[in-house]
């Protein structure tokens, strides 16, 4: 049977019990994992994920460092740590600009900010502060995109995970780590894959368009997806944006971009793409279900179809 990849489940409220039911599926049928976004306190869910399941790996994809102090996410990952078994990765990062502002956060230097956080969450369990020790933490895996955070992840990260990378460009990513971490032995190289499955593949692309609507929007995607080879689309892109004409940017998403950042159309194809992914270095690919009609729970249920 080919590796099953991980999975990303959101614990919606009202129905965050069949989120865990989902989680536990999935470990049933032998998936790689699950990976929580920030949405209604991924952090929560994944301590249910802890007492709900025996096998499954699990964690955050990704914890906003600017939401907590280090110090009391110390504390809540050691304690998801211990209950789990050493089975959660605590997967944090920078977030993005319109979150910022609709939290009041003033972020500062993204690079500066990161290194910062991740000595000051290992530092909480060391004592220093005179606080009781929280324990051992587990894996903390950076998000990165562009060079600079990539090794910044090799330096003081246990792990990178990306969202909504390009698969063309994974190689070149994955050279700022060093050659024994590429392996993927002992240290996290994971990424968040957009998905979505249909024999109508123009539906299915459409809703992909949609979905990553947002992200085609934001500079520092747009920086990215230059230096992966798509300048004309992101040039095209911001000069929408400039102009007012949001409405047009669906169209300028091309297909030739969505391919290399997401799965879509039918089943085999699918799969064939899982394995692409895999074949591209990474070693925990994170589909992310949506479907082109119903929500997570279709979506997801079409995957486990598609793949058993």
């Amino acid at each position: 049977m080919p590796r099953l990849p991980a999975l990303t489940i959101v614990a919606t409220p009202g129905r965050r019990r069949a989120a865990i039911d989902l989680a536990q599926e999935a470990e049933r049928r032998g998936f790689a994992g699950v990976y929580t976004p920030s949405f209604f306190d991924g952090l929560a869910f994944c301590e249910a994920l802890a007492l709900s399941t025996t096998d499954l790996r699990f964690g955050t994809s990704i914890a906003n460092i600017y939401t907590r102090h280090p110090s009391e996410y110390a504390a809540t990952a050691a304690l998801i740590h211990e209950l789990s078994g050493g089975r959660f990765v605590f997967g944090v990062g920078v977030s993005h600009g319109p979150v910022h502002q609709y939290l009041g956060v003033t972020p500062g230097r993204p690079l500066r900010d990161m290194r910062e956080f991740v000595a000051g969450l290992r530092g909480g369990t060391t004592g220093g502060t005179g606080m009781a020790t929280p324990g051992p933490l587990p894996p903390v895996v950076l998000a990165t995109l562009r060079e600079r955070m990539v090794t910044l992840a090799s330096e003081v990260g246990d792990g990178a995970v990306w969202a909504n990378g390009a698969r063309s460009h994974m190689a070149a990513s994955l050279a700022h780590l060093r050659p024994e971490q590429r392996t993927g032995d002992g240290f996290f190289i994971g990424n968040m894959i957009p998905t979505c499955i249909s024999d109508d593949r123009d539906a299915a692309a459409n809703v992909l368009r949609r979905t990553l609507l947002s992200y085609v929007q934001l500079p520092n995607y747009q920086n990215y997806w230059i230096e992966a080879g798509y300048g004309e689309e992101m040039e095209a892109i911001r000069a929408a944006i400039a102009e007012g004409d949001t409405g047009r940017i669906p169209e300028l998403m091309s297909e030739r971009w969505l391919k290399d950042v997401t799965l879509y159309g039918s089943a085999a194809e699918v799969r064939e793409g899982i394995a692409a992914w895999y074949g591209a270095g990474v070693t925990t690919p994170i589909l992310v279900p949506s479907a082109t009609s119903g929500g997570q729970f279709q979506a997801i249920q079409q995957v486990f179809d598609a793949l058993a």
